[in-house]
């Protein structure tokens, strides 16, 4: 008899079904922990659904403790946190669970067992493959990119069923976007792998010379003929901390592998890893841009042509360190000291070729060396607690419904977890400032890492979108503790940006008028005068479009000079400020009726922690994803 033979399951009537819901929107909530008196564990599948049938607790009352990271359950008078039920073959209950996540945890992706207790209680499920796809276990940190009508997912090392170790050279799946018939994102996503002779998810990267094979930066950009080529970037390393190459690599449609096209050393681009690429538009032209070397602060960019990003030295990066060096040949010549001549903030940094920068400051390992310098300390601020927040990896992407662009970060030494605690910020330029953020997904003890916003997935005209992550114990839990089936592998979010816990202060800008006047000015309105630019940012404070009832409006009357009174009937604020300061944040400070330091409080705003922070005014958001 084979023992996973359908026959010897026990029927749907044989369990009892417990689905746990979200109480904001009465969907199933996966990753729930149901646990009894005696130790017994169970976790909603991605229905939120738990099968139980428990030889000695079936017709028994059973208490369940209910936990959920991002969720909470009431105590009871004994401070115990769950609930007793019924416990009856053929029975149901419901319980309901309050998310204080931001963000709706949606369906588990990737793995074994992603409706395991739907099927076994009788229930539908949405994908071709609910309990098992490609023999994928886990996998690590996902990829997306559209290439011929279709959604291309490529993910790192890969376990399988039969043994310890899977494949380490980059896992690849496709699947129909929802405007062609795919899944709804809020859904499911039916994944089609690229699988071996066994059915097992096979490597798409793989060289010759072994070590581990990982891939970042994924584009789509057209040949000299016209044709559409898929590239991406390459770390060929033998542990996670020895890079034995980088390089470039170019889908094959025959094969559908990727092989390399440019191979060099560790210094082949100015950061160790290029991690998500996103499209651009710079006046008429495509660029990619990359959310490295933090999505805090992106610095690197390439046009988007395959001559272009088949080529590391015409890869651009956004840096003052060329105007250093020309003026530190300038002072030497002329024998002035440079250090007595630091450089004069956002105004010097500009876009420069990789290879122009090599050659300007004597070899691409001193560039390396010098934007590590420059970019050692990006970080964003809590909004609530003024903390800074260390980004590590994320995404970043133009939202037209916040018409900003928008960052999606993970955060390093964070707290519960080291690595698991997800943050969203805003900008107005795909470079930033990106400076307040808000946490919108926390784990406790356990990372989640490497989110990635799927821009393809928007809904809504881009107020509603989806993310997902590696769930795992690394980094911030223990072996121990790995949570079953869940463990390694890719969970999916959505967030609505119109959530009022979302909103966020963005930069009040100093500018000069024509007529060498100073004014302040939002973005938008920055946007609209012809050849302004910042000269640098006064404050933050909160748009006119995000009004909240702890928010107060204030007027502009000229110049720097600010009222809360409203001028005239049909004025329109400039900007919101907090009415009232808070306890504990040292970021908000007192908003004055004008620059005199003594001038009457009309509320507070948040300070801009940097006047000249690197920003890229020539950029838009692209005219098609």
């Amino acid at each position: 008899m084979t023992l996973c033979s359908p026959s010897v399951w026990a029927g749907p009537d044989e369990y009892f079904k417990i689905t746990v819901v979200d109480s904001q929107t009465q969907r199933g909530v996966p990753l729930v922990e149901l646990r009894t008196t005696n130790s017994i564990r169970y976790w909603t599948d991605s229905n939120g659904i738990v099968a139980v049938n428990e030889p000695g607790l079936m017709g028994q009352r059973v208490f369940f403790t209910v936990s959920s990271h991002g969720y909470d359950y009431p105590k009871d008078g004994f401070g115990s946190v769950g609930k007793a039920l019924l416990v009856e073959p053929g029975g149901s209950a419901v319980i309901e669970i309050k998310r204080t996540n931001i963000a709706q945890r949606l369906y588990r992706i990737t793995g074994q067992g992603i409706y395991r207790d739907s099927i076994l209680t009788g229930t539908p499920t949405p994908l071709k493959n609910p309990v098992i796809n490609g023999l994928v276990m886990g996998q690590d940190s996902v990829f997306t990119v559209v290439y011929q009508d279709r959604l291309y997912w490529f993910w790192g090392d890969t376990a399988r069923p039969s043994y310890p170790l899977g494949h380490f050279a980059m896992s690849g799946a496709v699947s129909q976007l929802p405007s062609k018939g795919g899944l709804d994102p809020s859904v499911g996503v039916d994944l089609g792998y690229f699988v071996d002779e066994t059915g097992f998810s096979r490597p798409v990267a793989p060289l010759k010379e072994g070590g581990l094979v990982w891939l970042d930066g994924f584009m789509t950009v057209p040949d000299s003929t016209g044709r559409t080529r898929m590239v991406a970037g390459f770390a060929r390393l033998k542990d996670l901390d020895v890079v034995l190459e980088r390089g470039l690599m170019v889908w094959n449609d025959d094969s559908e592998r990727f092989e390399p096209v440019v191979r060099g050393g560790k210094d082949l681009l100015p950061f160790s890893n290029t991690a998500h690429a996103f499209p651009v538009d710079v006046a008429g032209q495509r660029y990619y841009y990359f959310s490295a070397p933090a999505p805090a602060a992106p610095r690197l960019r390439v046009k988007a042509d395959y001559d272009h990003a088949t080529d590391p030295n015409r890869y651009e990066v956004l840096t003052d360190l060329m105007q250093q060096s020309i003026r530190a040949q300038e002072h030497k010549a002329s024998g002035i000291e440079a250090s007595r001549h630091p450089g004069t903030g956002a105004s010097s940094f500009n876009w420069v070729c990789y290879a122009d920068l090599a050659k300007a400051l004597g070899g691409k390992q001193a560039v390396i060396d010098a934007l590590k310098g420059q970019t050692k300390d990006i970080h964003l601020y809590d909004i609530e607690t003024g903390d800074k927040v260390v980004s590590h990896n994320g995404t970043v992407s133009y939202n037209p419904y916040r018409k900003r662009w928008i960052a999606i970060v993970c955060q390093v030494y964070g707290k519960p977890s080291m690595l698991g605690e997800t943050w969203y910020a805003e900008a107005d330029t795909p470079v930033g400032p990106f400076t307040y953020a808000r946490r919108i997904i926390t784990h406790d003890k356990y990372s989640f890492y490497n989110p990635a916003h799927h821009p393809q997935f928007d809904k809504d005209g881009g107020r509603t979108i989806f993310l997902e992550g590696t769930y795992t114990h690394t980094f911030s839990g223990t072996p121990e503790n790995a949570t079953p089936r869940y463990d390694y592998n890719q969970i999916m979010y959505s967030l609505d940006l119109a959530d009022p816990r979302l909103t966020l202060p963005q930069p009040v800008y100093k500018v000069q008028t024509a007529d060498s006047q100073t004014t302040l000015m939002l973005a938008e309105e920055l946007r609209r005068s012809i050849g302004h630019r910042p000269s640098a940012i006064a404050f933050y404070a909160v748009g006119p479009d995000r009004k909240t009832d702890s928010l107060i409006p204030i007027y502009r009357t000229g110049g720097t000079t600010l009222t809360k009174t409203r001028p005239s009937d049909n004025a329109v604020p400039l900007f919101h400020a907090l009415a009232d300061k808070p306890d504990s944040n040292p970021t908000i400070i007192p908003l004055r009726e004008s620059d005199a330091a003594d001038g009457p409080i009309l509320g507070y705003v948040w300070r801009a922690p940097a006047e000249n922070p690197p920003a890229d005014w020539s950029a838009q958001g692209p005219a098609k994803p």
